[in-house]
């Protein structure tokens, strides 16, 4: 199924963006709906190669609210710092989103420098993260 997207997005954020969100969606659907654990890993997978195989990522790694890594495709050196750091940053963002509006809550997250962007979708126990170079040419 195709999805339209704005073409005002930024470089990255309309190939990436609907992915992590359907993805964000998907997950919590299925870790609810019963599905056994094998499936649920294969989805996993089957979206983690998507991902990747967008122009300009560079990684993505899937973690627990407290930055504990379930599935990631950077080296562990890099997964442990961004794991840390991330889940941190999520945590206040979230905290941010909620002190300024009690019924209000964080869907998504986006950090751009001049070499990398590096989005988060915060679910209620997970956290996606994708990292990429936004001025990719392949």
């Amino acid at each position: 199924s195709s999805k339209q997207v704005d073409s005002s997005a930024r470089p990255g954020e309309k190939y990436i963006y609907p992915i992590i969100m359907s993805t964000s969606i998907s997950a919590n659907n299925a870790s609810s709906g019963g599905n056994n654990e094998s499936t649920v890993s294969s989805e996993v997978e089957e979206t983690m190669s998507r991902i990747r195989s967008h122009k300009g990522v560079e990684g993505v790694i899937i973690m627990n609210k407290e930055g504990s890594t379930i599935q990631s495709t950077l080296s562990e050196e890099q997964t442990l710092i961004h794991s840390a750091l991330l889940s941190q940053l999520a945590t206040k963002a979230s905290s941010l989103v909620e002190t300024i509006d009690m019924n209000d809550e964080l869907t998504f997250l986006r950090i751009r420098s001049r070499n990398r962007e590096i989005m988060i979708a915060p679910d209620k126990e997970f956290l996606l993260v994708v990292i990429q170079n936004p001025n990719a040419t392949e």
